[in-house]
């Protein structure tokens, strides 16, 4: 597909037949007279709830992992278009992610959209307090840990790789990393100066995150970001304190998480906990089967789910050398064999055709993604 379109053409491309048949997959969006919080409400595109937050938020929703003082047009140019969620971290590109929506939300309004950002710095933090512990003990406790750690990602599957699908170099240390932070938690984790450590981390990250941003308030914060495990959500009382403190002042109005490695755990967490509002979770057509009595959960819970990593291990999307996979690409070409759309099109298809899903989440980093990317958003006939 040619990526290079103005807007006639994306005009045209809203309104082709193959872009028309393709989006009848789609699962039922919210009826324009839905009660719920709506922003940026844009004739002809799809909007659905994000479970008990009861934002209305357009089925395909801005990823910020690319945004830049310098990089940040396509933003508004997608806003234009009908998307009215942008996605952050203080992690993206040191900060100027977030840097660069600060310009985006000053031309396109900050009332006019919903802003989501992470805890960063949390995961690693806690990882590191814990490790220092476990570095303490002798090699004998040490090995009870590790077993402890390996037992329970065997018992979740979680390494297996279309559960796992391995979306960046660092994830499977980071989740052996989380699994090994939960058995020495269990046990030790009173050693650690938890208000501290866990409480104050995630207040400070969300200030610095405002500053930047040039807002006073977010609409959604997920702590942690990249979480591994069920106790990742589950474990950590001071995150709810925190959460607690902040949506008092006005600062923070829903807690999330975030999660690429055994989403189904993280959400089985989530609900459990009572305190989450939304998961952003690795969906898919490779990983589907491993998460969908949590999906089901969720539902019955009204927690909002956003999919991400939605193509990616179909369609490696990433100028890097790495090729597709043959057997992955197999499976979206066989669910959608006929249509003449892009394999990441219809990857999102798949997933905005379960009604369990609210939005996908796309890294769009230029216009041309945006154009690609914005008409899977637009209403089916």
């Amino acid at each position: 597909m040619d990526l290079d379109l103005d807007r006639r053409e994306f005009l045209q491309w809203t309104t082709s037949a193959a872009l028309l048949s393709a989006l009848s997959v789609k699962a039922d969006a919210a009826s324009d007279d839905s009660n719920g919080e709506w922003r940026n409400k844009r004739p002809g595109v799809s909007y659905r709830r994000l479970g008990r937050t009861n934002f209305m938020v357009s089925e395909i929703i801005c990823g910020g992992n690319h945004v830049r003082p310098d990089n940040y047009r396509h933003v508004v140019e997608a806003f234009e278009l009908g998307l009215n969620y942008f996605d952050t971290a203080i992690a993206y590109g040191g900060g100027r992610s977030q840097l660069g929506y600060a310009k985006a939300l000053k031309e396109v309004g900050r009332e006019n959209v919903f802003l989501a950002s992470k805890a960063s710095p949390w995961l690693s933090n806690r990882n590191q307090q814990l490790r220092a512990i476990f570095e303490s003990l002798s090699e004998a406790d040490q090995g009870k840990l590790r077993a402890q750690a390996a037992e329970s990602l065997a018992a979740r599957k979680a390494l297996d790789d279309d559960y796992l699908c391995r979306y960046f170099d660092a994830q499977q240390p980071a989740l052996e990393a989380s699994a090994l932070s939960a058995a020495i938690n269990a046990k030790y984790g009173h050693k650690v100066d938890r208000p501290k450590n866990y409480k104050q981390v995630m207040i400070d990250n969300v200030h610095e995150t405002l500053t930047k941003l040039e807002t006073d308030y977010l609409d959604v914060f997920m702590c942690p970001h990249a979480a591994n495990t069920r106790e990742d959500v589950t474990d950590y009382p001071e995150i709810f304190e925190a959460f607690a403190e902040l949506k008092k002042a006005g600062k923070v109005r829903h807690l999330a998480a975030s999660s690429h490695s055994d989403p189904a755990g993280v959400i089985d967490g989530a609900v459990a906990t009572d305190q989450y509002s939304v998961v952003m979770c690795a969906y898919n057509i490779v990983n589907q089967a491993f998460l969908q009595s949590a999906l089901e959960q969720a539902k019955e819970a009204d927690l909002g789910i956003i999919a991400m990593k939605v193509a990616r291990p179909v369609h490696h999307g990433r100028a890097n050398g790495q090729p597709n996979d043959p057997r992955r690409v197999a499976l979206i070409q066989e669910w959608m064999p006929d249509q003449d759309l892009h394999l990441a099109q219809k990857c999102y298809l798949w997933a905005l055709q379960d009604p369990r899903v609210a939005c996908c989440n796309s890294d769009m980093v230029n216009s041309a993604l945006v154009r690609m990317n914005v008409p899977l958003a637009m209403k089916k006939a």
